[in-house]
């Protein structure tokens, strides 16, 4: 009995740690599309172009902060590695700023950060 007892035991245990983990088989959400970083960081900049334009044409600040916004959650797919996510993070900085200009309603100004955010970002493009 004693020896049924330690096959089974270890029988558990090594389909316990055979098992994949959930990790393994993760993938995107629910109704969440993945994109590939550089798919995201072009997505994004186009983002910020749509936004650029929106504020010289006098849209109000809604309509270029939905432009931001949306470019910020695209790059929530941009991790290739290490350094990419670290500059991303430095430009996602600046895409603040001009999101909170844009929330504010102060459109005077916003397209120096917009220029800024995707010159950084197609510097980033050539780091993948």
């Amino acid at each position: 009995m004693k020896t049924l007892k330690t096959i089974v035991l270890s029988s558990l245990i090594a389909m316990a740690m055979g098992a994949f983990s959930s990790v393994a088989l993760a993938e995107a959400g629910e109704g969440r599309v993945s994109y590939s970083p550089a798919d995201a960081i072009d997505m994004m900049i186009g983002e910020l172009k749509k936004a650029k334009v929106a504020a010289a044409e006098g849209k109000p600040g809604d309509e270029v902060y939905k432009f931001i916004k949306q470019a910020m959650d695209y790059g929530k797919d941009v991790n290739a590695n290490d350094v990419v996510d670290r500059e991303r993070s430095r430009t996602n900085e600046t895409i603040k700023k001009a999101r909170t200009m844009a929330k504010k309603n102060e459109m005077k100004g916003i397209d120096e950060h917009l220029d800024k955010a995707i010159k950084e970002l197609g510097d980033i493009k050539g780091l993948i």
